[in-house]
């Protein structure tokens, strides 16, 4: 699992005094750079191997400014093409939102989705979320 420590910013926050609920999916995005490092080392987007599918967001308490949030990251399954990707943001002990993405390998010049190699797996694997 991989984690990050995250200071919410002045402007994250909404009119009702909490963190703004778009603001979980950006956070989310940026925590997921090491899993994207697996396959794209230096983050070069110009070969970059990885789309989005799908995300979601459960929001289970709110998050608030001036308090440090930790976003913790793992992967929740591994397909043959695609890969889930569950995380979660923590402040004050407290699991406060819950997300997933699901990442497909993916040939932007052919426009087709690729499989998961045998190693690529075995390190997805390797972050397995618990």
């Amino acid at each position: 699992m991989f984690k990050e420590i995250i200071q919410p910013r002045f402007n994250e926050t909404d009119a009702l005094g909490h963190i703004n609920n778009t603001v979980l999916t950006a956070w989310f995005e940026g925590a997921r750079d090491p899993i994207f490092k697996l396959f794209t080392p230096d983050l070069d987007t110009r070969q970059w191997k990885l789309i989005l599918a799908s995300i979601s967001v459960q929001f289970k308490a709110e998050l608030f400014y001036g308090l440090p949030v930790e976003l913790r990251s793992g992967i929740s399954m591994v397909g043959n093409s695609s890969f889930e990707v569950h995380q979660e943001a923590w402040q004050n002990n407290q699991c406060c939102a819950v997300g997933k993405a699901v990442l497909v390998q993916y040939d932007f010049a052919a426009k087709q989705k690729l499989m998961l190699s045998i190693e690529q797996k075995a390190s997805l694997n390797e972050h397995l979320a618990s």
